[in-house]
């Protein structure tokens, strides 16, 4: 069995000049939504820092990017024309086409996917995966959407209306995942997510960007360097979890500290041809394997990566055993924890800097967060193969495979 393991690894690792190569990965900080750091920045200027970051990390010619695709889920429209604007305040040139997609959690690794998906296609050589998120200004009481009747005989149907806490609420109670086993994971997450930030192990994958900032007390504007994931707390421990009482049922196990923190940010993935990278003397640190998305039951949408994270390794033709280490998100610790535990996954091999519960969760933004920390990871342990892998709302899963060559 472990002759075959590798044998299969070691066909991933191969390189061949068709490969979708990236060749930069970068991100913003995350901030705390409405009182953050980009408080007062709007989306589009997040962007395009990042955007602009991105192919300057690999010194490319802007004008060689032929296609972009950004993750948004919030604003009206998917945010296409600031994201268009973005970019063009990003210094790419007019010529370059741009789409926003939105599979809500998992919109900035579609975005990936659909930019590598492209490339193998042969219809473009070099292209950006990217999402952004303001939950600042995009996220707020939302009326529910006028659906018909008729659809709504249709109980699936229905439940996709579910507040999403109380999915988190019916994967915990289904599955027996007690309240005391959700503040340990979340607890380890703030634990390992302070201990990486103080070690500055995300100082690689963060763009600094400067910021205007406004004073809530005397109104004062000041300009601010955000490079810091400002959710992450120090000295979190399941004892001070425990006091936090739950946020959707009074019998419930979620709350404020064992559930992603509402944040704004910002990430993109510069990905193309090894061939086309080669020989343009692009830096290439990681290669896209393949990627995968499967449906499951509204009501229970956080159990995703449970049933993608096995869909992408059989298309990948690998086993759990040949993955070095796992990013995934931590909507809710009720969902992380049921999907480690079904897939059987050491929880040491998870979220190694800790996960979204400390770092934060912009929505378009995360997929393709998750890939630049995952490099970065790989650079810091070794580690060459990795599985990135959300639960999304209305009751889906999406995960991917990439390979370190750092």
């Amino acid at each position: 069995m472990s002759l075959q393991t590798s044998s299969q690894k070691a066909a991933v690792l191969q390189k061949n000049d068709n490969d979708v190569v990236i060749v930069s990965a970068v991100r913003s900080a995350i901030t705390k939504s409405k009182k953050g750091g980009f408080k007062d920045t709007k989306p589009e200027l997040i962007l395009s820092h990042v955007l602009r970051a991105c192919y300057s990390k690999a010194n490319l010619d802007p004008k060689l990017i032929e296609d972009i695709s950004v993750g948004n889920v919030l604003p009206p429209g998917g945010g296409a024309t600031a994201a268009r604007m973005a970019a063009l305040y990003a210094g790419i040139p007019v010529v370059t086409s741009i789409n926003t997609i939105n599979r809500q959690c998992s919109s900035g690794l579609t975005a990936i996917n659909q930019i590598a998906t492209q490339i193998l296609a042969g219809q473009i050589d070099i292209g950006i995966g990217a999402g952004v998120e303001s939950m600042t200004f995009g996220y707020g009481p939302r009326s529910a959407p006028d659906v018909s009747e008729e659809v709504l005989e249709n109980q699936d149907a229905e439940d996709c209306l579910l507040p999403m806490g109380i999915t988190s609420e019916n994967v915990a109670k289904e599955y027996g995942i007690s309240r005391q086993v959700q503040d340990e994971f979340a607890a380890k997450s703030f634990q390992k997510a302070a201990a990486a930030n103080k070690a500055g192990k995300f100082k690689d994958e963060i763009v600094p960007i400067k910021a205007k900032w406004v004073d809530p007390k005397t109104e004062k504007v000041s300009e601010i360097v955000v490079d810091n994931d400002d959710g992450i707390r120090d000295g979190v421990t399941v004892e001070s979890l425990g006091k936090l009482k739950p946020a959707f049922t009074k019998d419930g196990s979620t709350h404020a500290g064992n559930a992603s923190q509402v944040s704004d940010g910002a990430a993109a993935v510069l990905l193309a041809r090894r061939s086309v990278a080669k020989r343009l003397g692009l830096p290439i640190v990681g290669k896209f394997v393949t990627a995968a998305t499967i449906g499951v039951p509204p009501r229970i949408m956080g159990v995703g990566p449970a049933f993608a994270i096995p869909r992408v390794l059989e298309n990948a033709k690998l086993t759990l055993n040949d993955i070095d280490f796992f990013e995934i998100n931590e909507a809710f610790a009720s969902q992380a924890v049921f999907s480690v535990k079904h897939l059987g996954i050491p929880f040491e091999k998870v979220n190694l800097n800790g996960g979204a519960i400390a770092i934060g969760h912009p929505l378009g933004c995360t997929g393709a967060r998750q890939v630049a920390t995952g490099l970065n990871i790989a650079k810091q342990t070794g580690g060459k193969v990795f599985v990135t892998s959300m639960c999304i709302g209305s009751g889906m899963g999406m995960a991917a495979v990439f390979v370190s060559e750092q």
